[in-house]
């Protein structure tokens, strides 16, 4: 991104960037058939379906409407939420570096997920550099997913964040096409070596090619 300022703050979406979540982790476990699982996926816990468990609605209503939908499936269905911490697979360890690099730089963090706000403890538990954020504002916490504006103003009013002053990174394109329209300098994540790439472009990171060994050392 050459001839943008460089950012102040860097927000981080979490699960696809800097955590590895995936319902087939479990349901890899419970299908024998690969196509079967992924019809299952795509027309009964559906991504839709699971978004507004990302937006507030409680688990137990979740589950109980679906099932009344596919009473047969119930015990695949109710999977989902009773075997849910199955689907992380854990961090991404590439980003979480990058992560860890930005934080000895000194740049002020904070993160913004789609996350059920009943789940998100679980994350917390297990993955400690959350606690590297100054603040995390999780969709189910507020009512409102990404990439719905609400919620990048929730945000920014939140962490007194001015658009033009902050870099957002998310896996999916929407919202890193909702956060470039409120301002945002963003970047769509593919892989923890592009991502460093662009942040040494912004000049957040510096190169790794013109580090010592000793600085490469204390990473």
């Amino acid at each position: 991104m050459p001839g943008v300022a460089r950012p102040t703050t860097v927000v981080f979406d979490l699960g696809g960037v800097l955590i590895d979540w995936d319902p087939r982790y479990l349901y890899r476990q419970l299908f024998d058939d690969p196509d079967e699982m992924e019809s299952f996926l795509a027309e009964v816990t559906t991504a839709e379906w699971n978004a507004h468990q990302d937006a507030g609605r409680p688990w137990a209503e979740a589950i109980e409407l679906l099932v009344a939908e596919h009473p047969e499936r119930r015990e695949l269905i109710e999977a989902f939420h009773g075997r849910w911490p199955e689907m992380l697979a854990g961090e991404i360890p590439g980003t979480v570096h990058v992560l860890a690099e930005l934080r000895a730089a000194g740049v002020r963090l904070v993160a913004l997920s789609n996350w059920s706000a009943e789940m998100f403890p679980i994350a917390r538990e297990r993955f400690d550099f959350l606690a590297w954020f100054e603040g995390i504002v999780i969709s189910g916490d507020v009512g409102v997913n990404k990439p719905d504006r609400q919620i990048f103003e929730l945000l920014m009013d939140r962490f007194g964040i001015e658009p033009a002053a902050a870099l957002f990174i998310d896996d999916s394109s929407a919202n890193v096409d909702a956060a470039t329209a409120l301002g945002f300098h963003a970047i769509q994540f593919t892989d923890p070596k592009a991502l460093r790439v662009e942040l040494v472009r912004l000049g957040l990171l510096r190169d790794v090619h013109a580090r010592s060994p000793q600085e490469l050392s204390d990473i």
